[in-house]
């Protein structure tokens, strides 16, 4: 892992490999930490927790589904790949939990499943409208 005296810089990365040897926990964002009360995990409520993943000693965040979802899927069919569900956050809370967890050296993998989409997708309804 590249993270020797500064804050994770994937840009200056030596390895493609890296995450073959390092510690992933996965965090299901709906339900890891709630910051507002409302009963549901937030990125808020990740980011108060940076300090808490740094001490397991891992090496990286698996971020489940965030996006915009209607839940049909648990989150993965996305309404919108572009953008935070508001239940969870906003694109600048995304920018800052990013910022939080490069800066105590730990990476974060964003889970995307591009082969399928909710049916209340843009590109989805588009291909109804046209017949596909």
């Amino acid at each position: 892992m590249d993270c020797a005296g500064s804050p994770v810089d994937i840009e200056e990365s030596t390895t493609h490999d890296w995450w073959k040897q390092v510690a992933v926990y996965q965090i299901y964002p709906r339900s890891f930490a709630d910051s507002n009360g409302d009963g549901i995990g937030d990125l808020q409520g990740i980011i108060s927790h940076v300090d808490y993943l740094e001490k397991l000693g891992i090496d990286a965040v698996w971020l489940s589904p965030f996006y915009p979802s209607h839940l049909a899927d648990g989150g993965y069919d996305v309404d919108d790949y572009r953008n935070v569900d508001p239940r969870l956050g906003t694109l600048d809370d995304f920018d800052e939990l990013v910022g939080a967890l490069h800066a105590h050296y730990i990476r974060i993998i964003v889970n995307i499943v591009p082969n399928h989409t909710s049916i209340h997708h843009r590109l989805f309804q588009e291909a109804l409208v046209a017949g596909r």
